[in-house]
């Protein structure tokens, strides 16, 4: 992307807070007295920013109980479980997000432990992404709490450079819904999101492609999006250990080696990177798991399972006004082997008694004996909901009737109403 001449021109410092300029030289901003200061000679050029919600999860979660703030928080459960989030306070024991929960428990045993709440959840992140829309059209959405935006051309708009209106941005969040953002700023997707790690929580970072280079050079090429562990081993194997090695490559011999991957590795090592913010990305799939404290292989012991993760899944696509057409059953065997299972409807759903009917169809098919430590249920192919169960009269009675349950739940409770499988008596109930 190639700066137009209001693009270079602005503040190559300022207040985080106040939003005064101020000298690069500035170590403290001289009308409000805050250190929060960004400061970047290439600040005026960049606009395109990786907005990352700060250990969202937990975030909303202690929002919502003040009494949690300054105590360790782990969302998840059960012992067999792992980590969903963590807060910052946790992490500083060594708890991290897919860790087992019962090496969590071992390393904070006095964490307060919280269990998930996506509806929750989704709801917060709607309000962050309608947040971000107000700024630019150009939002790309990575994940429920983080986010790509493209503020080129805005500066006439907003009156100032992107990063003061995403600067301001911050500051609203944090007043408005509660949690924090760190916010990372560059020329590219590849090196806002790395800015956007640079200080959290609470940060903003601005890094420019002429800092990449001495930036990268020791990370491992793992660092590199897109390297797992097969690709990895194979680039060890040529000798290209850390992306220092790849920065000291021929662009040619890499490509002879791995291909169009290659180049791509060749770029990236340099800071290079061309990819658009794509705004019509969006969630592809929702879902929801449970892994269980014992295995399970009694069937209708995962059936009533299966219809909290389908009720779950199904306030999910309601809260975000979408429906899919294909669900997809998981499940993990107790000696961790994994099984899918998808089906295509005629129609897509946001409703729980189909997400369910259907999941159940396939659940049935794989009780042969097997012990199961893990299930999930969930919806792809994703649309608006608008287009959701209007094929025929069955679909539009089924529709009504949940959606009265979901009134009435709204009004007095979530155990206000309860189907018949997901009863376990009165003591359980809900």
């Amino acid at each position: 992307m190639t700066a137009s001449v209001l693009d270079t021109e602005g503040p190559r410092c300022f207040c985080r807070d106040c939003l005064t300029d101020h000298d690069l030289a500035a170590r403290r901003c001289g009308a409000c007295g805050s250190p929060r200061l960004v400061r970047h000679h290439a600040l005026p050029a960049l606009t395109l920013a990786h907005i990352d919600c700060d250990a969202f999860y937990a975030a909303v979660e202690k929002r919502d109980d003040p009494r949690l703030a300054d105590k360790p928080v782990i969302i998840g459960g059960g012992k067999r479980g792992v980590v969903a989030a963590a807060c910052y306070i946790s992490r500083t024991y060594g708890v991290r997000s897919a860790m087992p929960m019962f090496k969590a428990l071992a390393l904070c045993p006095h964490a307060a432990v919280i269990r998930p709440d996506m509806a929750k959840y989704v709801r917060v992140g709607r309000q962050v992404r309608q947040a971000m829309q107000a700024l630019t059209p150009l939002v790309e959405p990575l994940s429920i709490d983080e986010a790509f935006l493209d503020l080129g051309g805005t500066q006439r708009v907003h009156g100032m450079i992107p990063a003061k209106v995403l600067a301001r941005f911050a500051k609203q969040v944090e007043r408005d819904i509660g949690i924090t953002v760190s916010v990372g700023l560059s020329c590219n997707k590849f090196l806002a999101k790395i800015a956007s790690d640079l200080d959290k929580p609470r940060g903003f970072a601005a890094l420019d492609q002429e800092e990449a280079r001495a930036l990268l050079a020791d990370k491992p090429v793992g660092f590199i999006f897109g390297v797992g562990p097969a690709t990895q081993e194979r680039l060890s194997q040529h000798g290209f250990r850390t992306i220092g090695d790849l920065q000291r490559a021929d662009e040619i011999d890499l490509m002879k080696q791995f291909s169009v991957e290659g180049r791509r590795l060749w770029r990236l090592a340099r800071g290079v990177d061309d990819r658009s913010v794509m705004p019509d990305r969006g969630a592809k799939t929702i879902s929801s798991e449970t892994t269980f404290e014992t295995d399970i292989r009694d069937f209708a012991t995962l059936e009533k399972t299966l219809w909290r993760l389908s009720e779950k899944v199904s306030a999910r696509l309601k809260s975000g006004d979408l429906a899919g057409s294909t669900i997809t059953l998981k499940l993990k065997t107790a000696d961790f082997r994994q099984r899918t299972r998808s089906q295509t409807m005629h129609s897509p759903t946001q409703l729980a008694g189909k997400i369910f009917a259907t999941s159940r169809q396939m659940l049935a098919k794989e009780i042969d004996g097997t012990a199961f430590r893990l299930m999930g249920t969930g919806v792809s192919a994703l649309r608006p909901g608008s287009v959701a169960d209007d094929t025929d009269m069955l679909d539009r009675r089924s529709a009504h009737a949940e959606r009265a349950m979901d009134d009435l739940r709204r009004k007095f409770g979530s155990a206000a109403v309860i189907r018949g499988i997901a009863y376990d008596g009165p003591e359980k109930a809900g």
